[in-house]
């Protein structure tokens, strides 16, 4: 599988369909917010951490491949669900790649490593898992 850019996908998108992914991402930023007050920084942090986009975004990669499907005079439930999983399982790789990036990012500031070389080892760290990530989950 080669990795490319469609950018078909953003013409079918909607306005109002962005406006939801940016209030539901809004909303997540401000639950968030709350809890760090609540209960400190490092717990709001997880929750500011949750992919504020990522439901929103789902919701509509399968309302899109439902569309195509009926198009193509098909019901398409399985597939356009199949297609959300896939999304799914991409997300959730790159996920683990910002946790990867999130480690290096911690134990590289709190021992004094300067912010431009700690960024840089974060970036490559959440690069390399995203990639093996993404080439485990192909070979499974």
């Amino acid at each position: 599988m080669l990795l490319g850019l469609q950018t078909k996908s953003l013409r079918a998108t909607t306005p109002m369909e962005y406006a939801k992914r940016f209030l539901f991402g809004g909303v997540v930023t401000v639950v968030a917010t709350l809890i760090s007050k609540r209960f400190g920084p490092v717990v709001g942090g997880l929750f500011l951490a949750f992919p504020g986009i990522f439901p929103g975004s789902l919701s509509l990669v399968e309302k899109h491949k439902s569309e195509r499907e009926a198009e193509a005079g098909k019901t398409g439930v399985l597939s356009a669900r199949g297609e959300a999983g896939v999304e799914a399982t991409g997300a959730s790789v790159g996920a683990l790649g910002l946790v990867g990036f999130a480690v290096v990012l911690w134990m590289g500031l709190s021992r004094g490593f300067g912010l431009g070389i700690v960024l840089t080892v974060a970036g490559f760290v959440w690069a390399v898992v995203s990639c093996c990530g993404w080439w485990v989950r192909e070979r499974m």
